[in-house]
Parts: C-alpha cells; structure tokens; sequence
C-alpha cells in the first residue's frame, strides 16, 4: 500500500500554559486534597507543580540551561516531570508538551525517540501533527537528553513504559496516539502491550527488535565493554554510523544539528553516566526483544519501514556469517506486518532508519491520515 499526502511546514510557537490551563487537565480521579498536595506557588503565585500524587510532579520553571549534562537548546519549553522509583530514587524526566496550533482536535499524540536521538529529532512531525490539531508531547526517556542519568539503574522497556504512564497520568492524558521510532518503536510496542486500553493508534516507525539478535548469533558481550565503546564516540564515529545507517550513505548538512546534538552529551558534565546509561540500554535491546509478542497487540497498528535500514544491535561484534544474517528491513517488515492482528505496512524502498528526518514530507501526510491509513 503506498498513500502519500503532501503537506506544507508550518511554524509552531510554544504557547505559555497558564496555571487555570493546567488545572483543566488534572485527571478526574484526582481529589481537590491531593491537588493541593502537589501544587507549589512561587514568586507572584506562578504555578510550579501539579501532580497525581504527592512525590510524582510536573515542574515548569527555573529549569537549568545544562539539564542533566545536555546544553541542547529544544524547540520548545522544557518542563519536568519529577517522580520516585527503584529504591526511592528521585528522578527526573525532560519533556516538552505542545498544544495544537490549528484546530483542537481532543486527541493527544505521545512521540517516542530511538537511542541516538531526543525528543527534538520529532521537530518536524511535531510541527504538523500540531497544525492538524493534536496535542503532542515527546519525552526524553531515563537515561537520554536532558533526563536523569542515574549511576544505578534496571533499564527495561517495562520500566520505560511505565515512566511514560507515569508522565501521562500526571498530564491528566488517558488516551493517545503513540509513535514510536527505533527503540521508541520497541517501547511503544512494550507500552501498548502493557497499556492497550490507553492506546487508540500505534504507529511504529522502522522498529528495532524485529527480530532476535542474540538468537540468530549475536555474542553477548560485557557491559563494561559496551560501556569503553560508548565514550569513544566522537563527532566522526556518530556521523560514519548514522550516514550508513539512517541516510543511505547520504548526507544534508542538516543532520549536523543530530550529530552534534549527541556529541555535546557524550562531552557534557554527565558523560560517564550517560556513557554508561547507554551501555546499559543496548545490554536492554539486545536481550528484550519484543518479536515474539507482535501477534497479541490490540491497538490498530501502523508499521513504516524504510527498506534500506540495516540497523542491528551487535552486528560490529559479530562473526561475517552472523552479520550477513541482521537487518534485512525490506524482509522484516512484511514479517512482523503479517504478526499485528490489525496492522497495516508502508514501505519506503529508498529511505533507511530515520524517514521522519530523511523525508518528513512523505511521513507526515501518513500520520495525519493514520484513522484512514490503519484498516479497521
């Protein structure tokens, strides 16, 4: 199947959200008392937090230039949300939520990055789905951007899933349409498993986890090597992988702002944790693969692949009999398609692992369309 819109950029300006605005979106179950619990005023009566319960809160100002080792400066205003978990550890999780800049239209789309990008890498995607009417909100995961990089930490994508839960209930957000991309399309997988009911649409932009790497031959390796091999990446290495990968072995100048948007993290005031975060994530998505559960997603499911990716975790540790074996999306695709009860394929022979960035022109005519797009 290949339907296409075309549609124009438009701005998107980041509206300041006032404390009556968010009041309106505190979830029904939430009592006037627990309300007050988690609502702090500062200066002239500027409302700071506004929470599901006491010890989880959205925090709006006074939000640090260098946020957790990241200087990246994000489209649009960054808030946090502050929450507890494994042994009580006070984390933080970046995100931005931006209201629709054309008509509402009560629907909430939740964009899901992959592992060597950030909530801004959807700028473009954002910007439409904005125009046509969405709320969106694009967190920074655990362990990514200007989030927490705790020095101990049992990275899943169940635990991931539940962060995002966590960030959406204290948005006062049920229901949503959930996109994911590389490991955000592992995670959103993960999320619409756990969470079905929250789920309206599942769109999954070229996946990892389409197939099980260990399986098919992957050595495990330590994570202490892992760890070695994540603070050696340079501006050079990020560019080499991405330009094979993503791009097809080209390359815009504009793919700049990604690369160096990571460099200044892997370089930032957080980079041996953040170093160390990320080995402990590709130890996640080596051994959590989800191809196995394709078969009980209930949400209507978009999958969009583009054919030339041959992203897979592993592949530069493994024997050349193993490798050859990785990453065949033009084959993968229509596998894990076949999988999803109510799904439906899109396919890009030219794009690789990022066509939300290689070619935001023909993505986001699908995802405006996703109700007529994915069958019933």
């Amino acid at each position: 199947m290949k339907k296409v819109l075309e549609a124009a950029s438009r701005p998107n300006p980041s509206p300041l959200v006032s404390a009556s605005d968010i009041l309106k979106h505190l979830p029904d179950r939430i009592t006037a008392m627990k309300a007050l619990q988690c609502v702090a005023i500062l200066g002239l009566g500027l409302l700071s937090l506004v929470s599901a319960t006491s010890s989880d809160c959205i925090k709006e100002h006074n939000i640090p230039f260098d946020l957790n080792g990241s200087k990246f400066v994000y489209p649009w205003r960054v808030k946090l949300y502050q929450f507890e978990t494994q042994r009580k550890q006070r984390l933080e999780m970046a995100f931005m939520d931006v209201a629709p800049t054309g008509k509402p239209n009560g629907k909430t789309a939740v964009l899901l990055h992959g592992k060597n990008f950030c909530g801004p890498t959807w700028k473009k995607t954002a910007e439409e789905l904005t125009a046509a009417g969405y709320r969106v909100v694009l967190p920074d995961q655990i362990g990514f951007c200007k989030s927490s990089k705790p020095k101990t930490y049992q990275f899943s994508l169940q635990q991931m899933a539940m962060n995002t839960l966590g960030l959406l209930d204290a948005l006062g957000i049920d229901k949503v349409t959930l996109i994911g991309h590389s490991m955000g399309g592992m995670l959103a997988t993960r999320f619409a498993l756990m969470y079905p009911s929250n789920v309206t649409e599942l769109v999954m932009t070229n996946p990892i986890g389409l197939e099980d790497w260990k399986a098919l031959g992957v050595p495990y390796i330590d994570t202490d090597v892992t760890w070695a091999q994540e603070q050696s990446s340079t501006y050079t290495s990020i560019r080499g992988y991405e330009q094979a990968t993503y791009y097809v072995g080209t390359w815009d100048p504009a793919y700049d702002t990604w690369v160096n948007m990571l460099v200044g993290i892997y370089s930032g005031s957080k980079a041996i944790d953040y170093a160390w975060n990320q080995a402990l994530i590709v130890d996640m998505v080596l051994t959590q693969p989800i191809v196995y559960e394709f078969h009980l997603l209930k949400p209507k499911t978009l999958l969009i692949i583009g054919a030339k990716d041959n992203t897979a975790i592993g592949a530069q540790w493994s024997p050349p009999e193993v490798k050859a074996l990785l990453g065949h999306y033009d084959v993968l695709g229509p596998q894990v398609a076949a999988m999803i009860p109510n799904g439906e394929l899109i396919e890009f022979a030219d794009l690789g692992h990022a066509p939300q960035i290689q070619a935001p022109d023909r993505i986001r005519g699908l995802l405006l369309i996703i109700p007529d797009v994915i069958r019933a």
